[in-house]
């Protein structure tokens, strides 16, 4: 459960939560910043409040990442770009040379990556690779790589003749690798899609032994599902916070607090909140404790998403027309809670994925 929380986890979730308020919904709101001055200063904030590195560590529990990307989505900037430095993910302990030439330049920010899993649905098959002596040539094509317009290297998900699947890191400058389309989704974050054309990769560019690649891909699939997990139970809290406000406040009429119908609506949002945070914080508790969270972590991520987005619909009817301004915080989001409930793995898949887990892998908690 969300309670009982150590005393120096307590004291970080203030600190960060000043930090927010005082600090980085000021600089969200600041219309003279551009983009990429805005993601500079958060950084550079971040950095200074030991938030940036968190995520770049082992070492970092996941109920302290859980409580932290909690707060700062309650008060409406969890997503701001340039709060957490990007983790070792399926990089993670890689030897020389890649270490060197990728992994530490993309920890100290100097180059960027993007994730390479899907396929887009026409492609007549997974993107894959023959050997050719020390290269691999890859053939095949990539879609929804998030940021990957903006990345120097790419790691991709690959089927590796006589081998099975493998991590693969691709410089996105390699002949017969091209960016084939740039767009923006709902929420205003961007994509890419990539073909791949015979591209001659080192064989040494394939992660891990042979045949984990999926296993690696899908345990930072699994990271990244808790942290939406985690981004989605502050943005309830942070929503009904809002409209708790909005329905006390005195109008023409009387607050609508006082009307019976928009009491049980309201309390109705508080319940599934509750419900979801217990869940949230009780899968981010199986992960510390070392056990096999997938299932779980599969659970929080469908459930926590699908609640926050029909938490956002009900404050938008309780709050009313005003809330669909472009501008006001319940309409910002909206488009971003919506996508989210594509966003590593969509919600209809997913609950197929869990009833597999248990069906025919006997894993899964209740």
């Amino acid at each position: 459960m969300p309670d009982f929380l150590p005393p120096d986890l307590q004291a970080q979730r203030q600190q960060v939560g000043d930090l927010a308020a005082t600090v980085l919904v000021p600089l969200r709101d600041d219309p003279s910043l551009t983009p990429e001055c805005r993601a500079a200063q958060v950084r550079a904030v971040s950095q200074a409040a030991g938030l940036y590195a968190l995520t770049q560590t082992e070492a970092a529990p996941e109920l302290t990442l859980l409580v932290l990307r909690e707060t700062l989505a309650q008060h409406g900037v969890g997503h701001l770009p340039g709060l957490f430095g990007a983790s070792a993910g399926v990089l993670q302990g890689v030897a020389e040379p890649l270490r060197s030439s990728h992994l530490l330049p993309m920890l100290a920010g100097d180059k960027h990556t993007a994730f390479a899993f899907t396929e887009p649905a026409d492609a007549p098959r997974a993107t894959w690779a023959r050997v050719d002596g020390e290269h691999l040539v890859v053939t095949g094509r990539k879609s929804y790589v998030t940021g990957g317009a903006d990345a120097q290297f790419l790691t991709v998900l690959v089927e590796i003749d006589g081998q099975g699947p493998a991590m693969v890191v691709i410089d996105t400058h390699t002949p017969g690798v091209t960016l084939t389309r740039r767009f923006t989704s709902l929420d205003g974050s961007h994509h890419a899609a990539f073909a791949f054309e015979q591209a001659r990769v080192p064989r040494h560019h394939a992660i891990g032994a042979p045949g984990d690649g999926r296993g690696r891909a899908l345990a930072k699939i699994s990271a990244l599902r808790r942290a939406i997990a985690a981004d989605c139970v502050g943005t309830m809290a942070g929503v009904i916070d809002l409209v708790a406000q909005e329905l006390q406040r005195e109008r023409r009429g009387g607050a609508r607090a006082a009307s019976e119908r928009v009491r049980l609506r309201y309390g109705e949002l508080r319940i599934q909140a509750y419900a979801v945070r217990a869940t949230v914080y009780r899968t981010a508790r199986l992960v510390d404790a070392g056990l096999d969270a997938v299932n779980e972590s599969i659970a929080a991520k469908v459930l926590a998403t699908e609640a926050a987005n029909q938490a956002v619909d009900t404050a938008i009817q309780l709050v009313g027309g005003e809330a669909l301004v472009d501008g006001h915080p319940l309409a910002a989001a909206l488009r971003r809670l919506r996508v989210l409930r594509l966003a590593e793995g969509e919600t209809d898949t997913l609950r197929v994925n869990v009833a597999r887990g248990h069906l025919d892998l006997g894993k899964g908690r209740l």
